[in-house]
């Protein structure tokens, strides 16, 4: 794909905000130590989970969350911590109507929701700069009883073939009654942090809100351990009417500021202690009188002995009370700054001082990175895709020697835990700030989400793009076998190897060629290389270069878990799985080039890259009955092989598309310059011409006639990709209005069954949420349009143009009579990917956010968007989860693509 002209343009540019990031990345200046690092789920996640059959759901649930202290992290509503996330801050709220003081997000667990876990709120990330100096986000909270109990009961009711209950469903929006919480940081140095609350009623009467700014830290001293990570007991305490200092041993110390209220109404300040309430959850008495959930005891039960009336303690509050008329908005400020910093009128003339200033700064970095062609409503998208992008980095924290062992303070878990999930982890040891995929329902990293991230992170933040890749590469996560951490909930798991594809894109954009960090190259290069060696030992399990990698990311996708031990009997060896190796083969040889051409010792390694491909693709195409193509179908499938059998398993689903992802050109110029690798590859070529009928690998002509050219590397023939693309291309089949899709429609109708003892297996086309069980979750593959493969799969079809150039043309759509170039191709999947996420004509609503009259209408909401996890295949209604804006967010690279004329290089 190519660079546009925002991906990396930050580096140099005559910002405030792209200065700041040199100074960060220099490490003149600690920009990055506070940001939005505080998770907005900590409960229910596998890192919290002590119990004996490692059900994290129910093992720590939201009614638990309020009173019951977390081992590993933290969470609040739309909060920040440092970025070891030792003090924390966010706002608590209460309507006066609800049964719990809000201090997190509400949603339902992967049992109770009808289509697995998912989050049941109300908020948007509005805006964020690279180095957390601005941050924006809002929370819309109801002024009646929030419905806990009928989103539970409701979504109870539905089977997966109904939608999801939602929270606007049950009506709790109706009439405005609601308050809009504007939440807003601005930074005036590196440890000073301005807070700015709005809360605006925008119902139709009067309205009391509760608002309670909180302080706490995260709880290190409750499990009776010592060391660097275990500093002693921080304490809290009131300074002053308006003030509370803070004091840790590792963070140092600091002072939370407060300004009056509503009408000059000064704030309680409240204190307790970020302990477990063991009388609520366990019936025995608490070591401490004070407990973590004292502020809702005070402000929703009415307890006044809930809290600390010495000022003291571990989380405290400023506490303050409104009643709002229709329309009319209140603001509470705060400052949180080190203890040495004393600063005149400091929540007055200097407060908006610095708020203008921040605002400003964010406007003048985003208008110098963003093509400045692109339409308002497209600019939009991509500033609120960034700011989901920055508000996703959270401070995660999992040991998990430490969490199999049990801590000396704790009841020692059941012995079982010791061989239980991860056990084989023990070298995984994360205290790190990490893109998390979405705040909410995965507030945990994912291997190849973070790759696609990293991809998306790069054009405004490329030194922390390549931190998170090396970061993964260390040894405190890839196990010594070379194999990477996939995610929370199985490490072991497999996810598609994109890791050295997205090292690559992300050092193309770290600078203009020649002044790339290629230190970064050469550290993630060699860490690859272990990676890629687990593949080959341990996925390519009959050496024949036919690889059966598990699930593979795609869930769903296949008629069983791919993962598992097929009910058949037999093997499954996947097309995508040994498709995305020659991808990673490609992607290994054009970073070995990269480096040979300043050390020739890398030429050995780049020549074993394309024998390996080469091995590949012969075995994709050829080996046994036609390899993993079928013929008849035009189409590469999944072969089950079972009592010395092929059989194919033909599903017309992106497995069988990943293949046209193993595309990649060598410029002739390159090879010139390398005469060891160049005496190689000629070799290879003359002595393995049995493999030239089944890859491509030729020279192209220039229009002179010379052959000095670029050869193509590519898993299929210029045939075979021909047949591929008819389906691609197709309305009926993959080519949807909002992207392709992830099994071909003409499932619909014919669907893929397959009988194992009587018992009939099938995988229909559904477009929505999955209609099935297998391998849980809210995710499906097996229809909706994903953005990262689309992603990958513009990219594959620009580089076939590249090739190929204009004279290749096939029908687009298929069936419409009109031929299209590759490039056009691409560039018009990217439109319609682009179109889920822009308003339509004549006041038609977003397509991702469904038929929502509020969302088309109201001026309070239409210009909220949100980014899903997928989007339905035939209507682009966003699915799964609502805040995914880790790689939903590559949509903002589409955008200013097509902001460009087709014809700029």
């Amino acid at each position: 794909m190519r660079t546009p002209p925002y991906l990396g343009r930050q580096s140099g540019a005559d910002n405030a905000e792209s200065r700041r990031l040199e100074e960060e990345a220099a490490r003149v200046a600690n920009w990055k130590r506070w940001g939005p690092y505080l998770a907005e789920r900590e409960w229910g996640t596998v890192r919290e989970d002590y119990s004996a059959g490692g059900d994290a759901w129910t093992d720590f649930t939201h009614d638990h969350a309020r009173s019951r202290a977390y081992r590993w992290g933290e969470d609040g509503l739309l909060g920040i911590s440092d970025r070891q996330g030792r003090l924390c801050f966010a706002v608590a709220l209460w309507n006066g109507n609800d049964p719990y003081l809000k201090e997190r997000l509400f949603g339902l667990t992967g049992p109770q929701g009808n289509h697995g876990e998912d989050v049941k709120e109300a908020y948007f990330y509005l805006d964020s700069t690279p180095t957390h100096s601005y941050m924006r986000a809002l929370y819309k909270y109801p002024q009646a009883r929030f419905p806990y109990e009928q989103l539970v009961a409701e979504n109870a009711k539905r089977s997966r073939e109904e939608p999801e209950f939602e929270l606007e469903d049950t009506g709790i929006f109706d009439e405005h009654r609601y308050f809009d919480v504007d939440i807003q940081y601005a930074k005036g140095e590196p440890e000073d942090i301005l807070i700015a609350i709005t809360v605006t009623n925008r119902g139709p009467e009067s309205a009391p809100c509760h608002v309670l700014p909180s302080l706490w830290f995260r709880n290190t001293w409750s499990w009776g351990r010592e060391g660097e990570e275990y500093p002693v007991r921080p304490h809290l305490e009131r300074s002053g009417t308006h003030r509370i200092s803070a004091s840790h041993d590792t963070l140092g110390s600091y002072q939370c500021l407060a300004a009056d209220g509503h009408h000059g109404a000064a704030p309680e300040v409240l204190f307790t202690e970020n302990n477990t309430n063991m009388e609520r959850l366990y019936g025995v008495p608490s070591p401490t009188p004070f407990t973590k959930d004292a502020f809702h005891q005070y402000v929703v039960e009415g307890n006044r002995d809930a809290v600390n009336l010495t000022g003291k303690g571990t989380k405290a509050a400023f506490h303050y009370q409104c009643t709002l008329s229709p329309g009319e908005s209140t603001t509470f400020r705060l400052r949180l700054c080190e203890h040495r910093l004393h600063i005149s009128d400091a929540l007055g003339a200097d407060f908006d001082s610095v708020f203008a200033n921040r605002r400003q700064e964010a406007d003048e970095f985003y208008n110098a990175n963003i093509a400045a062609e692109m339409p308002a409503d497209e600019r939009n998208v991509v500033r609120q895709a960034f700011a989901g992008m920055f508000w996703s980095k959270q401070f995660y924290y999992y040991v998990v020697r430490e969490w199999l062992e049990g801590d000396p303070a704790s009841p020692p878990p059941p012995v079982k835990r010791l061989r239980g999930r991860n056990h084989g982890w023990g070298n995984v040891h994360c205290r790190d700030i990490i893109t998390m995929p979405d705040t909410w329902e995965y507030p945990w990293f994912a291997a190849w989400d973070v790759a696609f991230h990293t991809v998306a992170f790069a054009g405004m933040d490329n030194h922390f793009a390549r931190e998170q890749l090396l970061l993964f590469l260390r040894e405190w996560y890839m196990d010594s076998s070379g194999q990477l951490p996939a995610y929370e909930w199985a490490f072991g798991d497999v996810n598609p190897p994109v890791h050295a594809w997205a090292c690559w894109r992300v050092y193309k954009m770290s600078g203009p060629r020649g002044h790339r960090d290629r230190v970064f190259l050469e550290r993630a290069f060699h860490k690859l290389l272990i990676n890629f060696t687990w593949w080959v030992n341990r996925k390519d399990l009959d050496g024949k270069h036919i690889f059966g990698g598990g699930f593979l990311g795609l869930d769903n996708i296949g008629v069983f878990d791919r993962s598992k031990p097929w009910p058949t009997g037999g093997r499954l060896e996947q097309a995508d799985g040994t498709a995305w190796m020659a991808f990673y083969c490609l992607t290994m040889l054009s970073i070995a080039l990269e480096l040979a051409s300043t050390d020739r010792s890398y030429e050995d390694v780049a020549s074993k890259f394309v024998e390996h491909f080469v091995a590949i693709c012969d075995a994709m195409n050829t080996l046994g009955d036609g390899g993993m193509w079928n013929e008849q179908d035009g189409f590469y499938y999944d072969q089950l092989h079972v009592d010395g059998r092929q059989v194919p398993m033909r599903i017309r689903s992106m497995v069988g598309l990943v293949p046209m992802f193993a595309v990649d050109i060598l410029e002739q110029s390159v090879v010139d310059r390398l005469p060891g690798f160049k005496r190689r590859l000629d070799w290879f070529i003359r002595n393995r011409s049995d493999l030239s009928s089944h890859i491509t690998l030729v020279e192209s002509r220039e229009k002179n006639g010379d052959s000095n050219g670029h050869r193509l590397l590519a898993v299929p023939s210029r045939e075979r990709l021909t047949r591929v693309l008819k389906y691609l291309c197709d309305e009926n089949e993959f080519l949807s209005p909002h992207g392709v899709r992830s099994l071909s429609r003409v499932h619909a109708e014919h669907p893929f069954v397959l009988k194992v003892d009587g018992i009939e297996h099938r995988v229909d086309y559904t477009p929505g949420e999955s209609t099935t069980g297998l391998f849980g979750g809210n995710s499906n593959w097996r229809g909706p349009v994903w953005i990262p493969l689309n992603y990958l799969l513009i990219e594959a079809l620009e580089r076939y143009h590249h090739f190929y150039g204009d004279d290749f043309t096939v029908e687009y759509p298929t069936g419409s009579g009109h031929q299209a170039n590759l490039a056009e191709i691409a560039r018009d999947i990217s439109r319609r990917i682009a179109s889920l996420f822009v308003p339509g004509e004549n006041g038609t609503g977003r397509p991702s956010h469904g038929d929502s009259e509020r969302f088309m209408a109201d001026d309070h909401w239409k210009d909220l968007v949100l980014f899903h996890e997928y989007f339905d295949g035939d209507t682009g209604r966003g699915l799964g989860a609502s805040h995914q804006t880790g790689w939903t967010a590559l949509v903002a690279r589409l955008l200013d693509d097509l902001s460009r004329p087709p014809s700029e290089p």
